[in-house]
């Protein structure tokens, strides 16, 4: 890997340090854009995904659409998405086993710079890591 740190192109690459950090570190009018955006794609989502609420039954508050399935938005540039339903679902499976399996190691990385301040890159960079790296590579 590569020290990258201070060369992003967003906000100047003034953002450094642990990235349990960063979201300190982000400029005001970035937030109200996020919200905005991540609002306006949620509005429509619901549009797309749930029965408008004057057309649900008092009972079934909130019912979803008969031909709409949480989180498919049909959006698929590539058509990489399969054809078999079968398919489909070992791909959707594998795909929420890696995204946990992502934050599970995204949270260590937190929990260790929270403990001692160091970020990912400085660690890689310890003694110890490097002797148990060359050891495993040789």
């Amino acid at each position: 890997g590569e020290n990258v740190e201070g060369s992003a192109f967003i906000f100047d690459g003034k953002i450094s340090g642990p990235a349990i950090t960063h979201i300190t570190q982000v400029p005001d009018g970035f937030w109200p854009i996020i919200i905005a955006f991540i609002g306006a794609y949620e509005a429509n989502r619901a549009e797309v995904g749930w029965v408008d609420p004057s057309k649900c039954p008092v009972d079934q508050p909130g019912l979803l659409r008969d031909d709409y399935a949480p989180g498919d938005l049909n959006f698929d540039p590539l058509n990489l998405k399969p054809k078999d339903k079968e398919e489909l679902l070992i791909l959707q499976t594998k795909e929420l086993q890696n995204g946990r399996l992502a934050m599970i190691a995204a949270a260590g990385f937190l929990a260790q710079e929270a403990v001692d301040g160091q970020g990912i890159y400085e660690h890689a960079q310890s003694p110890e890591i490097q002797g148990w790296v060359s050891a495993w590579t040789s």
